[in-house]
């Protein structure tokens, strides 16, 4: 019990009702620092990861029966959503080309403990989400291009005051695409019959 404190002070950071608004948050100083492109490739990578996980949790809460026995019921959104993020970020300030993998792992990895100490996720749903994040980050690296001179500072504060003033709250996104799941009449007969999301 005395480990769940730190763990759950550390997942919150990865929730959707801190990360979300750190994305806008970030996309914007990125605009009135014209960088457009970095701002759009950045609001792309992470709205395409987010994107994909949906679709995956959709498909593995309605199919339950059928990815249960791997232990995969729902791949974890925190790890992918902390992953691209700080990918992303380390594309935006990285000069070197494999910073963004590296950020991205540790990252993941950090994360994904928190998610399996809690008995959130298996290690299964977590190596998932981690390499959607991963992806999402690199696509970001990419799409971005190399990042002009920019100044750090802003969005630095900006990224501190959004944690700051988000940091505890949760958005519960996974009880919504859970239920959801469940009441998708388009799951083929075979995964309806047997669903039970966890």
């Amino acid at each position: 019990m005395g480990a769940a404190g730190p763990l759950t002070f550390l997942t919150d950071f990865a929730d959707q009702a801190v990360v979300l608004p750190l994305v806008l948050a970030v996309a914007v100083v990125l605009a009135f620092q014209r960088w457009t492109r970095g701002a759009a490739a950045w609001l792309f990578a992470i709205g395409g990861t987010f994107s994909v996980m949906l679709v995956l949790k959709l498909g593995f809460l309605g199919c339950a029966g059928v990815f249960g026995p791997a232990d995969m019921h729902s791949p974890s959104g925190h790890v992918a959503a902390a992953t691209v993020v700080c990918g992303g970020l380390a594309a935006i300030y990285g000069r070197r080309r494999g910073a963004v993998p590296l950020v991205s792992v540790l990252v993941a990895i950090a994360i994904g403990l928190t998610r399996v100490g809690l008995n959130k996720h298996s290690w299964p749903e977590v190596v998932l989400g981690a390499a959607i994040g991963v992806a999402g980050a690199m696509a970001m690296a990419r799409f971005a291009g190399p990042p002009p001179p920019l100044r750090v500072r802003p969005i630095v504060l900006t990224a501190v005051f959004v944690l700051a003033l988000f940091h505890g709250r949760h958005l519960e996104a996974e009880v919504v695409i859970g239920r959801a799941a469940t009441a998708a009449a388009w799951f083929p007969a075979w995964c309806q019959d047997s669903s039970q999301p966890r």
